[in-house]
């Protein structure tokens, strides 16, 4: 068993079905068993009779055996990345990574972009600088890195669907705040969220990002 920086790397991934969403985490039945398994933004996916794979990082402390989910190898491998930083734990590189646009944040990370980097949840100049100091040079192996182009928001946010439940949009500040924005901040978008015609709650937690940052 491989233990690093309090890390036990056990898992790479897991296939079965999604059973449950819910503002923070999912779960996930594989072999008779669901796995409660925290993701960045768990309304990207769907309850479905169709197996998924998911890919793992579990976290192991004195405390805690937490397993964390990703839809696809490279975000998790910025996740490790940014894990290794001096002051950045779980929850915060989770936040980090809900704004889907990681293009943008390998290259803020290139260019010490420190105000890009303060726009996150429990980021603050000293540990903007450390993100910095620890993975300019460490970001080359990863498909985002040399892009040039942020991610577009997803296209669900253009669509001018009507009729969304408003469930959709209390289940989008939930997780919004889970990624550890504050009921203030989320009070100053709620409104603006409301008047977007949005397909879903994933669009809407999309859009909220977006205007967090």
């Amino acid at each position: 068993m491989l233990m690093t920086k309090g890390r036990y790397i056990m898992y790479e991934y897991i296939k079965g079905l999604v059973t449950n969403i819910m503002p923070t985490y999912i779960t996930v039945e594989a072999a008779g068993i669901g796995y409660h398994i925290l993701v960045a933004n768990p309304y990207d996916f769907e309850q479905s009779d169709q197996p998924i794979q998911v890919y793992l990082e579990q976290v192991i402390r004195e405390n805690e055996h937490t397993l964390y989910g990703f839809t696809d190898l490279d975000s998790k491998r910025l996740f490790e990345k940014l894990l290794a930083v001096s002051g950045i734990g779980p929850k915060s590189a989770l936040a980090i990574l809900a704004s889907n646009d990681h293009t943008g944040l390998v290259r803020a990370i290139s260019e010490q972009d420190i105000a890009f980097l303060t726009k996150f949840p429990g980021i603050g100049k000293k540990t903007a600088q450390q993100i910095i100091l620890d993975l300019q040079n460490k970001l080359t192996d990863l498909p985002f890195y040399g892009q040039t182009d942020l991610n577009d928001l997803p296209a669900a946010m253009e669509a001018q669907a009507k009729g969304i439940p408003n469930q959709a949009l209390a289940d989008a500040l939930l997780a919004l705040e889970a990624l550890g924005y504050t009921k203030k901040q989320l009070q100053g978008i709620e409104k603006k969220l409301a008047t977007q015609a949005l397909t879903d709650t994933a669009a809407y937690v999309s859009a909220g990002l977006k205007l967090l940052q």
